[in-house]
């Protein structure tokens, strides 16, 4: 008897259990939909473009949970109702997969994963960061921001000692993979201002030549100008000789001419007399 009230004792509770699991199962249902809906492409842009924005503020803070909730907040401000820690696990999970396809062609990497460009061009920009903070001499600080690098990816504290480990693990992988990135984007920094250098060199080389080319040119012009003043001042003065000979000649016969009349009246006036 003791034994058969135990069986029907069992049976109760595993028919409870059923009919308390289709409940919660439906209410964890209606919670997924309601509170986790699917990003959208463009939402997600447009929060990629917000993270850009403080990213430089994650990596000087070392608690980031008020930075999620602006980015919230700022969501919401864009008509994107997403909560801090949505925010937060929508991040860790889009580095998780830019991270999986940096080793793969560029192109099947945008066919893939469409976020790829705005993830370089947040990335690329804290390294230029770095650069800069390691050139103004704050080693120091340097070396923080380079422990910092993806602090914001596996900010969250994990309450068991085994999930500690791993994101210590993880972290360190990052900060020796962000050195070698590091000093080839030093590499490519050098690069690039020998060729600013040697096409600035060109450049001025060219500018002397052109320079020099139209110095050329304007002594020529010059030269050209001061000879045909030269022909038109002796054209002048030939004119002016010209038309005082004209003049004299002109004077010699208004003479004659008045002699030859005076003459001819003298004649008249004694053929008269």
């Amino acid at each position: 008897m003791e034994g058969t009230h135990h069986l029907r004792h069992l049976h109760q509770q595993q028919q409870q259990k059923q009919r308390v699991l289709p409940q919660s199962m439906s209410s964890v249902n209606v919670d997924v939909t309601d509170r986790f809906p699917q990003w959208s492409i463009q939402e997600t842009k447009e929060f990629l473009v917000i993270r850009a924005e403080l990213d430089q503020t994650f990596m000087e803070t070392k608690r980031n949970k008020q930075l999620w909730e602006v980015i919230s907040n700022r969501m919401k401000e864009k008509g994107y109702h997403r909560s801090a820690e949505q925010c937060k696990c929508k991040w860790k999970n889009l580095v998780t997969r830019y991270k999986g396809f940096e080793t793969m062609e560029q192109e099947a990497t945008r066919q893939q994963f469409p976020f790829y460009n705005e993830f370089n061009a947040i990335f690329t920009a804290r390294m230029q960061r770095m650069l800069w903070a390691e050139a103004g001499g704050g080693s120091k600080k340097n070396k923080a921001m380079t422990m910092q690098l993806s602090s914001d990816e596996e900010d969250g504290k994990e309450e068991s000692t085994e999930a500690g480990s791993d994101r210590k693990k993880k972290k360190a992988k990052i900060v020796s993979g962000g050195g070698g990135s590091l000093n080839n984007l030093k590499e490519i920094l050098e690069d690039f201002m020998r060729q600013q250098m040697q096409i600035e060199a060109q450049w001025m080389v060219a500018f002397e030549a052109r320079e020099n080319e139209r110095r050329l040119k304007e002594m020529e012009w010059r030269q050209a100008m001061e000879v045909l003043e030269n022909e038109r001042i002796m054209m002048e003065e030939r004119w002016r000789e010209r038309e005082e000979q004209r003049r004299i000649r002109e004077e010699a016969r208004a003479e004659k001419r008045d002699a030859l009349i005076t003459a001819l009246l003298n004649k008249l006036e004694r053929q008269g007399m």
